[in-house]
């Protein structure tokens, strides 16, 4: 939540400043534009504007981007697009097991994998470096491959002048941190698809987002772009170099994060008020959430209010600090966001009232949203909330587990319509016309009001309409008219007196409903899944089970707990080396593999798997956890520790190929993990004051 590290470097710091202008001001320069050729550098004057517009987009996290995307643009998520069969290309990435890679595989593009075969190829032909960076679940990642990496002639383009890389970032985060880094220091924004152009010797010169496949009025095309990172390749070389190099050093600079010699850490107690104040004046009341819109869940936000309120239960602050924590949880879980028929969360919502969400679901939400809800449950007392954390792991079992006992990176927002057709659509998987839920339910009800059904009462419930709930502005693309995303609009004692039942009877139909729907979605076309299983999310995943499965004292959590903790201990921990791989995957006959050589774990692996084999030692208090979570905390220490300027770098600093050393612009990586001194029953929130 605090990030006080980046924000000092990327706002204050005068020489990542004056870094940004002169690498927009070096590629202006190099433009000489031919008088009938103004759209176009009028267009190209947006690669690095001095000044973008904001940018509201829900995918970024930063407040502007390179590319001018407008901000309706995040709101909805189309499609991946149907691969041709037979496949008239194939590149290297189809060696590769990282979904995302594999999308790639058949581009015209002469794409490569990180790694060392795609530098020296570049060294040895001389030719700049194009590294583009994405997930296999981002939409706008699937919308550029569409419209420019399966185009011939823009492969062509890049294959004949660039040496193509495509990276993962779940995979290398540790490269996308570097290369994002820069794009927002030299942009004022970032996101994914992230598109860096780099030196043979990997330093970046030009930096941007998404590019459409041709110019539009305030967008460069990447055709546009790329002839002309060729032109000055060619002909302004130096100045290119000489501006990425100056950039590179200032960033070095100016992310630097050191203790001063003899200082200690300011006070805890002074922190955290500080963490409060910030969170209540962003707060917003009505929906709860800390922004208007888009509004994430941030459960870390609403975990440290409940640990806020923990140790200042006595004052006017903490009690406000439940307050806000409780009412977004209990606000998220009604509304749209929290899928009422499938069970877990969707990435965000694109409004305030958390209704219409970008929909795919991530397993680092659930993991994280299930130890928040049990933890209000507790703190609280009210079911409302340890039934929601029941249900986020019934999701995650269900549908994001592996037979190794492995949980899956995420599910897609875009999937094919039950209706028909090869294109993808937000939401298809998830959303119901009025007729569709009429159909599914047309029982009359016995003894109901006006001889009322099942429909009747299951869509006034959850604010289902005839010309669908979704407002236009929360649908710029026209993906979701006449659709409803269900949403809780009224209690069940109000929805059971609206049509004379009991509450216990109107309970009965809408959990009945609900599971007919459920089954019902099941006959549609599913979204991609991306079986990729990573330490870090697992680790987190591990803690969830272990911490509700603990407070709940629930059998079955505890034994799917361990599985987890197994699974991470056979599968990512390479007993020889002594070192926690990032990633496996998913075969095609449903086994586990590995890619060789793996890639070695990032500080967050250690730090979120010990976390997870803490909580697990403290739900079943076998020893052997315990032991592991200490063997892995003195490896974290020794390959991330800095013992100069203190603190934990983000990734190996000895690896050559990774230009920045960073830390963690948020204080998460203490030796082992929030709350991790509680015992098994208790709740876990710290049991000392800051």
């Amino acid at each position: 939540m605090i990030r006080v590290a980046w924000r000092r470097s990327a706002s204050t710091n005068s020489r990542v400043q004056h870094a940004r202008l002169t690498a927009a001001a070096a590629f202006l320069r190099a433009e000489r534009p031919q008088q009938n050729s103004g759209g176009h550098a009028r267009a190209l004057r947006r690669v690095l504007p001095l000044h973008p517009p904001g940018d509201r987009s829900p995918l970024h996290h930063h407040p502007q981007t390179a590319c001018y995307i407008s901000s309706s643009v995040f709101m909805s998520m189309a499609s991946e697009g149907t691969p041709s069969i037979p496949h008239k290309h194939t590149n290297r990435l189809a060696e590769e097991r990282s979904p995302y890679l594999l999308q790639h595989a058949h581009n015209p593009v002469d794409w490569y994998p990180w790694g060392q075969d795609a530098f020296d190829r570049a060294k040895d032909e001389d030719k700049p470096i194009f590294l583009s960076v994405g997930y296999s679940t981002c939409h706008w990642c699937h919308v550029m491959e569409r419209e420019s990496f399966e185009d011939e002639e823009i492969g062509k383009i890049l294959s004949d002048n660039f040496v193509c890389i495509k990276v993962d970032r779940e995979e290398r985060p540790d490269v996308d941190k570097v290369y994002m880094t820069f794009v927002q220091a030299t942009s004022g924004g970032g996101g994914w698809p992230m598109s860096v152009w780099l030196t043979p010797d990997l330093r970046p010169f030009i930096g941007g987002t998404y590019f459409p496949p041709t110019d539009h009025v305030r967008r460069p095309g990447l055709k546009t772009v790329l002839n002309r990172i060729i032109e000055q390749w060619q002909n302004n070389r130096p100045a290119l170099e000489s501006t990425g190099e100056r950039i590179l050093e200032e960033l070095k600079k100016g992310t630097s994060v050191a203790a001063e010699p003899g200082a200690g850490p300011p006070p805890a107690r002074d922190v955290a008020n500080r963490c409060f104040q910030q969170l209540a004046h962003s707060y917003e009341e009505e929906y709860g959430g800390f922004r208007d819109a888009p509004k994430f869940p941030t459960p870390v936000n609403l975990m440290f209010l409940m640990s806020y309120w923990s140790v200042n239960r006595s004052t006017s602050e903490g009690v406000e600090a439940l307050q806000m924590a409780l009412h977004t949880l209990r606000m998220m879980a009604l509304g749209g966001i929290h899928d009422h028929v499938a069970q877990g969360f969707h990435r965000y919502s694109t409004d305030s009232s958390w209704h219409v969400p970008h929909f795919e679901k991530m397993l680092y939400d659930q993991a994280q949203l299930a130890v928040a809800y049990i933890t209000a449950s507790q703190v609280s007392g009210e079911q409302l909330f340890a039934d929601v954390a029941k249900d986020v792991l019934l999701y995650v079992s269900r549908d994001l587990s592996d037979k190794s006992g492995g949980f899956y990176s995420a599910e897609d927002a875009d999937s094919v319509s039950a209706t028909g057709g090869p294109e993808k659509r937000e939401g298809a998987f998830c959303v119901w016309t009025a007729s569709e839920v009429r159909e599914l339910l047309p029982e009359v009800v016995e003894g109901a009001t006006g001889g009322a059904t099942q429909a009747d009462i299951f869509m006034h419930h959850y604010g289902v309409k005839e010309q669908g709930n979704v407002a236009p502005e929360q649908d710029p693309h026209g993906e979701l008219q006449g659709q409803n995303v269900l949403i809780v609009r009224y209690s069940v004692e109000l929805t059971a007196a609206r049509f004379g039942l009991s509450a216990e009877r109107a309970q009965e139909l809408l959990a009945e409903a609900r599971g007919k729907m459920a089954e019902a979605r099941e006959g549609r076309p599913r979204p991609h899944l991306d079986t990729k299983m990573l330490a870090s999310w697992n680790g987190l995943m591990l803690s969830a089970y272990a911490t509700v499965g603990a407070a709940l004292g629930d059998k079955a959590l505890l034994e799917r707990a361990v599985r987890a903790g197994k699974f991470l201990r056979e599968q990512l921990w390479d007993a020889d080396r002594q070192t926690i791989l990032r990633s496996c995957y998913r075969g095609d006959e449903m086994e586990v593999q590995q890619i060789s050589p793996p890639i070695s774990g990032f500080l967050d692996d250690y730090a979120f798997v010990v976390c997870g084999v803490l909580h697990l030692y403290e739900a079943t208090l076998q020893t052997e956890w315990l032991q592991w979570a200490e063997e892995l905390q003195l490896r974290q220490d020794a390959l991330f520790w800095d013992q100069q300027g203190g603190g934990y770098f983000c990734s190996d600093p000895s690896d050559a190929t990774v230009l920045l050393r960073l830390k963690e612009d948020r204080h998460l990586w203490t030796k082992g993990c929030p709350g991790h001194q509680q015992s098994p029953s208790s709740s876990p929130l710290p049991l000392s004051s800051p």
